[in-house]
């Protein structure tokens, strides 16, 4: 099991941080130590690109609908409301998928971080494939 999680990370981090050529905590994954690392640089990295990812959308909203004010605040307040209840389901999914790990340990903390890092990116990909026009 832990070599599956580190499989994992490892591939989570290549995936979400391929064009980067520095060095980062998923590289050359073996102790647990080194593992918790990648996961949490993996969620930090993810939560990151999400935040960018849903502040971009703003953007687009505002630019698609300039000068329109009711359909900008309507809009960005249904994405806003739709960000919020995905991550309800996040952290709900996140828990499922913890369950077996008590809380507070390194094997938690990385299976939490993981799962947050893996639900950040499909997030991310899903608001940057949002063709608002």
């Amino acid at each position: 099991m832990r070599s599956m999680v580190g499989l994992v990370l490892v591939l989570l981090a290549f995936g979400a941080h391929a064009e980067e050529d520095e060095n980062t905590p998923c590289d050359n994954v073996e102790p647990d130590q080194q593992t918790y690392a990648c996961a949490l640089y993996s969620r930090q990295t993810a939560e990151r690109e999400l935040d960018a990812a849903f502040n971009d959308q703003l953007e687009r909203i505002k630019e698609q609908y300039r000068g329109q004010t009711t359909q900008i605040t309507e809009l960005s307040q249904r994405l806003r409301d739709a960000e919020a209840i995905w991550k309800q389901l996040r952290d709900a999914d996140c828990k499922v998928e913890t369950y077996g790990q008590p809380p507070g340990n390194s094997a938690f903390e990385t299976a939490q971080n993981t799962c947050l890092a893996q639900r950040s990116d499909d997030r991310s990909e899903y608001l940057q494939s949002l063709g608002l026009q």
